[in-house]
């Protein structure tokens, strides 16, 4: 017998009145809901997505609102706009799937997934914050922001290969400790969604929107589910020192600091993430194809 790999569909989905792009992955074990970060896309979970495939574990990773190919943000506060998502999403996967979901989400995703499980009677099983923002006084958008390249995004004219190139140079430098060792692909992915100064603008327009909603985000006293807590000791953008404030607020969590990893180690470290993921949640066997010799 060999092991069968499930196939990654891709479809669109309305949620909370948004339309999405939807990455999904059939299997079994309790479905994962997987939540990008600021100005990323679902494409970020690819790496892991593939790896969770050889498990057979049925997976969820969706466009936020305002990024990727999702519909734009409404005017006014950002995250109640993205609850109202995640809620949407959390309860349209966990009806599908028939059980509770685990909800993982990096950066501005770890943000959505903590306050998700603040919602009395939510369909959630556990949370996985890789990196979320909202733990200390915000300045990954200072970094954002201040990073020459990106300040010449804004300022020059450029066609959209140059535009897409420096976009995935400024991806490298910032969300990873090793940026030269990131597949080409998955900069492909990231600065395709990022090919003129309009993108690039409204993501950072949203980040500024957002970021006095970014000191206080949480109640971690609603909190009533497991949750492990993933980051990287080299995350430039959010300094894993962060921790200590959810550690001390909710000391059953588990905490897993990766060395020499960056801001985004689903991409960076997908082997690492998968295999904590599998760990924290349960890991069945990997799935056999029925018959094949």
């Amino acid at each position: 017998m060999i092991a069968m790999r499930q196939p990654l569909f891709e479809h669109r989905l309305t949620l909370a009145g948004y339309e999405t792009r939807a990455l999904e992955l059939e299997g079994d074990g309790p479905p994962l809901l997987m939540l990008h970060g600021y100005m990323d896309s679902a494409d970020t979970w690819r790496f892991v997505l593939d790896r969770l495939a050889r498990h057979n574990r049925a997976a969820l990773a969706v466009d936020l609102p305002g990024f990727g190919t999702a519909d734009l943000l409404h005017d006014g506060p950002v995250l109640p706009q993205l609850d109202a998502f995640t809620a949407a999403a959390v309860d349209h996967w966990a009806g599908e799937r028939g059980e509770d979901v685990v909800v993982v989400g990096n950066s501005l995703g770890g943000v959505c997934s903590l306050r998700a499980a603040e919602r009395e009677g939510a369909p959630i099983a556990s949370v996985v914050p890789i990196a979320p923002a909202g733990l200390q006084m915000p300045s990954w958008f200072n970094v954002i922001e201040g990073d020459p390249v990106v300040r010449s995004l804004l300022r020059l004219p450029l066609p959209p290969a140059v535009m897409q190139r420096m976009v995935g140079e400024a991806y490298r430098r910032l969300a990873f400790s090793r940026g030269d060792g990131i597949p080409p692909n998955a900069v492909a992915a990231f600065s395709g969604h990022h090919r003129d100064r309009e993108t690039v603008a409204r993501g950072l327009t949203t980040g500024r929107r957002m970021l006095p909603e970014l000191r206080y985000p949480f109640h971690f006293g609603k909190v009533r589910v497991p949750v492990l807590l993933v980051w990287g000791d080299r995350d430039r953008m959010v300094a894993h020192t962060g921790s200590e404030r959810l550690l001390d607020a909710l000391p059953g969590t588990r905490f897993e600091l990766l060395e020499e990893i960056g801001h985004c180690p689903q991409v960076e470290a997908p082997d690492a993430v998968t295999e904590l993921l599998l760990d924290f949640t349960g890991a069945p066997e990997p799935g056999r194809a029925s018959g094949v010799a």
